[in-house]
């Protein structure tokens, strides 16, 4: 064995959102092993739900696309989707992690991603879509997009009738519509046992629980819904095909909350999220592109547009004839056939009634439900808020309270993607670092002896 033959050490990314395929990419391209796991059939994360992205509105899609496709295919990259860490035990340099993956009733050797199974499948069309945020349907067996990666079907345990009931009729039609015979319910979970000089953190965020707030109707009247909702009805791949319609109906007044779920002690949730603001003026901006004569307001707090061009792309949105009034709702009920936004002008100082066909609410970003355990299972500090703590606000962002664990993207906190790319390059070269320190004693011990 020569100094040649030794092993590099590698990396752990634990979340494929973009936060974690940029550091798994940018680890990857240095050399290092990489494995990144993540909890879903695909990797992709937040930022392939999203139709545009502000203030560019350049298509989502169009910028996280390839980056998950050179994951997919890098040769340093050993993707571990539909998988979860369970227990990560050690020291920097020498960590040991186990990795769960679950069954996926679908052998992805032989799974071409034809669909014909999904095609096939008893429940085609009748299961909610979470991809689509419920605003469409699918099958028990699926891909949550056409541009998953990687693109092979997964039989989803809590809907299929025969995981769930033990019964599927006389037949299997998913499997015997399988050309390829990748259906396989004889799956079981397996445990992989890995070893890694370093973490990275990028498990992202959860949207704010709407029915929280419920006297602004959501879940109460379907007007109703949610910024990340209205992205898949402005998405050319979401259940309308980019058509911003209820029922077929295409409204003619809209209205935008902002800030349900930002900002608010009373909830518990006394942070800015970042984005609503400007992701509440880009949707303004394609519904006033695609809702010709459409009226739309947007209620407001504040404005933070603290970006590069987002002042100009706010300017551009105002112009462009949506009203912006300052005051926060206090509900949103229903009269006739029509919703009644009720606020406090606060510059006009008087109570205002807004009528509307669609209501959409600007939910903030939270952080994830499993946070604590992540936490406990990675010993890492959670700040006041319930985001991962960072260990210096100010010189050291991407450094967790766990040496040689780092964090990357929206788990540390709000950002947007410009940001959260950022911080994910950021933890990508600090964790080089230490593998690099790694490698280089695992050099001299070698020589050493």
């Amino acid at each position: 064995m020569t100094a040649t033959d030794i092993p590099k050490p590698a990396a752990l990314v634990i979340g494929g959102g973009i936060a974690g395929i940029q550091s798994a990419l940018d680890i990857a391209d240095a050399g290092f092993k990489v494995y990144l796991v993540e909890r879903s059939p695909s990797i992709g994360g937040r930022m392939s739900q999203l139709d545009k992205t502000f203030p560019t509105l350049d298509c989502s899609a169009c910028i996280l696309t390839p980056k998950m496709v050179d994951a997919g295919r890098h040769p340093n990259i050993e993707l571990l989707t539909y998988s979860e860490v369970t227990e990560v035990t050690g020291q920097p340099g020498a960590f040991h992690a186990q990795i769960k993956k679950k069954p996926r009733f679908v052998d992805v050797d032989k799974c071409s991603g034809c669909g014909l199974c999904a095609a096939a499948c008893r429940l085609t069309g009748k299961v909610s879509s979470d991809f689509n945020a419920g605003m469409g349907k699918r099958a028990a067996v699926y891909v949550p997009f056409p541009q998953a990666v990687p693109l092979k079907y997964t039989v989803d345990p809590n809907e299929c009738i025969f995981l769930t009931r033990g019964v599927c009729g006389k037949t299997f039609k998913c499997k015997d519509a399988c050309t390829a015979g990748a259906i396989n319910f004889d799956q079981k979970e397996e445990f992989v046992e890995v070893d890694v000089a370093t973490v990275i953190n990028a498990t992202g965020f959860d949207v704010f629980d709407a029915t929280r707030r419920p006297e602004l109707g959501y879940g109460t009247y379907p007007q109703v819904i949610t910024t990340l909702e209205f992205e898949r009805l402005a998405s050319a791949s979401g259940p309308t095909a980019g058509r911003i319609s209820l029922n077929g109906n295409l409204p003619r007044r809209v209205v935008f909350i902002q800030c349900v779920g930002s900002r608010d002690v009373g909830l518990g949730a006394p942070w800015c999220s970042r984005v609503c603001c400007m992701a509440v003026a880009k949707q303004a901006h394609l519904a006033h592109d695609r809702l010709p004569g459409a009226e739309i307001t947007v209620f407001y707090i504040d404005i933070r547009a603290f970006g590069k061009g987002f002042e100009e792309f706010y300017d551009r949105v105002r112009h462009e004839g949506v009203l912006y009034r300052k005051g926060m709702p206090s509900e949103v009920l229903r009269r006739g056939d029509h919703l009644v936004v009720r606020a406090e002008d606060m510059l006009l100082g008087e109570i205002v009634e807004v009528e509307a066909d669609l209501v959409v609410l600007a939910v903030g970003i939270a952080p994830r439900k499993d946070a604590t355990q992540v936490a406990e299972m990675l010993h890492l500090a959670q700040d006041a808020t319930g985001f991962f703590a960072e260990d210096h606000p100010k010189v050291r962002t991407v450094e967790s309270s766990q040496p040689g664990i780092f964090l990357a993207g929206c788990c540390q906190g709000p950002k947007d993607i410009p940001d959260t790319v950022a911080h994910a390059k950021a933890a990508a070269s600090a964790a080089m670092i230490l593998l690099a320190q790694t490698e280089k004693a695992m050099v001299t011990s070698y020589a050493a002896n």
